[in-house]
């Protein structure tokens, strides 16, 4: 067993229309009320103050005994530093935040480090830089190659620059790269398609994240929607898109591992396999989540009498979701004006909750589940054999998804987990 820190960097240069991330432009932190009485909190250097401040109390706090082989903990095996866009930190922000790891929840000898990058915040320098620092893996937004598509999305690189950005990390010395792909935006077309996938296949990168444009409420893309300015997204269009991807990476060398994520021969991202595989990990930044086992004193210290008490019920797994503050000052705040972790949600999970998430989170990875723990799901299982989607790998013991059932996956959980009640 292994575990993460993932660390959430919530600045944005400008906002995306379809993004309803916790990120935040300069515009948008100045105008806060939130914030107002704590400028710290809306800066790079008060975040980075105060993301110091909670790696020494997650140190402090996370009980990470039983993770590893042998008496002693080597330090987290992935960091990865997410957003928002990381590389607004700069070179040197990222640096001094991936030191403050090493001194505080300590960083494994062979650890992943990956942080991701918008292509037009960065620069061979900045690439350079962090690799010298021990990052080893970038992952860059690229969503398309079509520059009406990336219009429409509101993103700020031109077309080319993903790719240009690709070859300055392999320049300087970065072996393990992502592409980021968003398939299925309105006025896409399959050529428009067929073009990024050209561009990420000549990039030769090691790994690919393809998601379908989700319209959430309340971002500028959904309001465009529903004036009838833009097209609702159509459920067809996205099957087929995701069939083009699948057939032209497999082409090229990669193989799918999780439903959204292709990679070539070890190009997984550990890091996000701790998640799919239950792993621990410490979620430190604004809004951040985790999951980690907390330490007698600590769980004492920090969590409401009511979720103290669940931690002592028969049923409690061990394992705690933490959920951090979502505006920058109010995180601020909690750590550096009250030393204190800056979670607002506690909430100690049963071995049901676990067995859902296991269920909904590792039937998206081509390894699959255990069959072990999903009684009830017989006949579902059975039902899904039948149409094809489900396969059982009676020797190993798992449940998969095959290649047709990945397009329905999220339905299949669903009605596993009804099944299980």
């Amino acid at each position: 067993m292994t575990s993460g820190l993932y660390i959430h960097v919530p600045f944005c240069a400008s906002r995306c229309g379809y993004c309803d991330f916790n990120t935040y432009t300069p515009a948008e932190l100045a105008a806060d009320p939130a914030s107002m009485g704590s400028a710290q909190g809306r800066t790079p250097a008060g975040y980075l103050d105060a993301l110091e401040v909670e790696l020494e109390l997650a140190a402090a706090a996370w009980d990470r005994r039983g993770l590893y082989e042998g008496e002693s903990d080597p330090g987290v095996s992935t960091v990865f530093f997410g957003g928002g866009t990381p590389s607004m930190l700069g070179a040197e922000g990222l640096v001094r935040a991936l030191n403050a790891v090493r001194r505080t929840v300590g960083l494994a000898p062979d650890a992943e480090v990956t942080t991701e990058a918008n292509p037009e915040s960065t620069s061979p320098e900045f690439f350079t830089r962090l690799r010298e620092a021990g990052f080893n893996r970038i992952s860059l937004g690229m969503q398309s190659a079509a520059g009406h598509v990336l219009k429409l999305l509101e993103r700020q690189h031109t077309p080319g620059r993903p790719e240009q950005a690709v070859a300055e990390a392999k320049a300087a010395g970065f072996e393990h790269v992502n592409l980021d792909l968003i398939y299925g935006t309105p006025t896409e077309r399959d050529e428009d398609l067929a073009r990024s996938l050209d561009a990420v296949i000549e990039a030769d990168v090691d790994h690919v994240s393809a998601y379908s444009l989700i319209v959430e409420d309340g971002t500028a893309m959904a309001r465009k929607v529903r004036r009838g300015e833009l097209p609702a997204p159509d459920e067809d269009v996205y099957a087929d898109r995701y069939r083009m991807i699948d057939e032209r990476l497999v082409e090229a060398g990669f193989q799918w591992y999780e439903v959204s994520n292709w990679a070539k021969p070890g190009g997984e991202c550990e890091h996000n396999l701790i998640y799919w595989r239950d792993g621990q990990w410490w979620g430190a930044g604004p809004g951040a989540h985790g999951c980690v086992r907390l330490r007698e004193d600590a769980a004492a210290q920090y969590l409401p009498v009511e979720a103290a008490e669940r931690t002592g019920a028969e049923d409690f797994s061990g394992i705690t979701r933490l959920v951090n503050a979502k505006y920058p000052a109010r995180y601020w705040e909690a750590l550096m004006q009250r030393h204190d972790l800056p979670a607002v949600t506690f909430e100690p999970l049963s071995q049901a909750d676990l067995t859902t998430e296991h269920l909904m989170l590792g039937l998206r990875l081509r390894e699959g589940v255990a069959l072990a723990g999903l009684a009830g799901t017989e006949a579902e299982i059975e039902r899904y054999q039948h149409l094809g989607l489900l396969e059982v790998d009676a020797r190993a013991q798992r449940l998969r998804v095959t290649e047709q059932g990945r397009y329905l996956v999220d339905g299949i959980v669903t009605d596993l987990l009804l099944a299980m009640e």
